[in-house]
């Protein structure tokens, strides 16, 4: 883990938040998939800093980086 995001179990239930926030990797993540930009993040979020949020989407990234993802088919 990187020194930006962090974990702690009585923070956001243990997940991985940026330091110093209470913004968890994932709600991050959700906002840009909802089509949030950097700049409206940052500015909605003044806690946030733009290395914060680069560190979430590199942790992210990292995260799944060795996922597997099998597309099975099955048959009646």
């Amino acid at each position: 883990m990187n020194e930006w995001i962090v974990t702690a179990p009585d923070i956001l239930g243990g997940k991985p938040h940026v330091r110093g926030t209470r913004l968890s990797v994932e709600f991050l993540l959700e906002l840009l998939a909802s089509g949030g930009s950097r700049a409206e993040i940052l500015e909605a979020y003044p806690q946030l800093t733009d290395d914060g949020l680069t560190a979430a989407l590199t942790y992210a990234a990292k995260a799944l980086k060795n996922e597997i993802v099998w597309d099975v088919q099955i048959s009646a």
